[in-house]
């Protein structure tokens, strides 16, 4: 029997700086793959070669990963600085319209760092470009050198809202996570209920409150080593169970499948 499909919103990068490419980890893949129990499927981000009506025909739930550039300010209402950073508006084009049509659906999404930001950017919510420059913030950026097991380190706690969604589905009201972000929540979007907490009081778990679908999403990276991490595996693990609950057109109704 065919696997559900989720399918992973790609970057845009230059290999030699010079040769363009649409790229998604192999650690998404895998997460996808081996915790959630779905077929993963690299999506370009680029509205020259997909359009939104066309993926959510074609995948079942998406993954909205991380990546360096940036949703562009003007996406909020802002004028762009330096400290913004790099952009990526073909993906801006794809994935805010994206996430309003799978909340309209309930087509379920998981939202992961660049994504977490998305969701909430979509929903008329605002960012920090450099939430480190805030008074009593600390810097929850990757560090620059090291292995790959020491740029995804566990570096902070996250402290969940009790009884609320991410303390349910994790046993627990405080957990450890690899933060790796240089933006952050100012404003919530409309509906996006802030879940999770990092010590510094920047957000880092959410939910879109009154959404008839999975819309958890995370400023952490639960993608690296999620089959043997205990937070990011029940994570991807009921996220796969949405995704596979909408093929089986368990969804929302609006779903047809031939």
């Amino acid at each position: 029997m065919a696997r559900a499909i989720v399918g992973i919103i790609g970057n845009q990068y230059q290999i030699d700086n010079r040769y363009p490419t649409h790229a998604g980890g192999t650690i998404n893949s895998s997460a996808v793959a081996d915790v959630a129990g779905c077929m993963p499927l690299i999506i370009p981000a680029d509205p020259r070669y997909v359009g939104v009506a066309e993926l959510l025909e074609v995948c079942d739930g998406f993954l909205l990963t991380g990546g360096r550039p940036n949703v562009h300010p003007e996406e909020y209402g802002e004028a762009p600085t330096e400290a913004h950073g790099a952009f990526d508006r073909a993906r801006d084009a794809i994935t805010l319209p994206l996430v309003r049509a799978c909340i309209e659906r309930g087509q379920p999404f998981l939202g992961i760092c660049r994504g977490f930001q998305e969701v909430n950017v979509a929903l008329g919510g605002t960012l920090h470009p450099e939430i480190r420059d805030l008074p009593g913030r600390d810097n929850h950026r990757m560090p620059p050198d090291g292995t790959m097991d020491e740029q995804f380190a566990l570096r902070h706690k996250v402290r969940f809202a009790p009884g609320g969604v991410f303390h349910r589905l994790m046993g627990a009201e405080e957990v450890m996570t690899n933060t790796l972000h240089g933006q952050g929540i100012v404003r919530p979007g409309r509906s996006v209920v802030i879940d999770g907490w990092a010590h510094d009081g920047t957000p880092e778990a959410l939910y879109v409150e009154g959404a008839p679908g999975f819309t958890l999403s995370v400023q952490w990276h639960p993608e690296y080593n999620a089959a043997n991490d205990p937070v990011s595996r029940p994570l991807f693990a009921a996220f796969g169970e949405a995704v596979r609950d909408w093929a089986a057109g368990r969804g929302a109704p609006v779903r047809r499948r031939a």
